[in-house]
Order: structure tokens, then C-alpha cells, then sequence
């Protein structure tokens, strides 16, 4: 992940949102689907990419809203 991407994560009994190099939570929520639903407008205002993690800390899924590092080519 790069500096500036959101992050969706479990902690302490709530998933919240963050941006990479920020050691903060941006904000907290009682289920994944509305932090989903936050951290995609976070990274889409941004131009950035969303990852959501799973309970266990490894990532699930990921969405590119904007930067592409691998356009295609043609």
C-alpha cells in the first residue's frame, strides 16, 4: 500500500478507516459495511486506492479509485 491509501481494519471491536502514515483511526464504526462504505468515499474523494482487511489483519480485498500503478497499454 502506498502512503495516502485507506485502510479498513478491525481493532479493538470496531472497523475503522485510516489513511496509510497515519498511526489514527479517521473514523470508527460498528460494522464493516459502513466502514466499507465510508473508506470507499474516503479513497474515491482522494483519488487512491481502498483496502479492506479481514478480521484476522490480512487483506480481502482492494479497489483502485483513480491511481492505476499498471495502466493498460495501446
Amino acid at each position: 500500500m502506498s502512503k495516502g491509501d485507506i485502510e479498513t481494519y478491525h481493532e479493538d471491536g470496531q472497523w475503522k478507516n485510516r489513511a496509510q502514515g497515519n498511526s489514527r483511526a479517521s473514523n470508527f464504526h460498528d460494522t464493516k459495511a459502513a466502514a466499507q462504505e465510508a473508506g470507499r468515499e474516503m479513497a474515491r474523494d482522494r483519488g487512491v486506492e481502498h483496502v479492506i482487511k479481514k478480521m484476522d489483519g490480512t487483506i480481502g480485498e482492494k479497489n483502485s479509485y483513480g491511481r492505476d500503478s499498471h495502466p493498460p497499454k495501446g
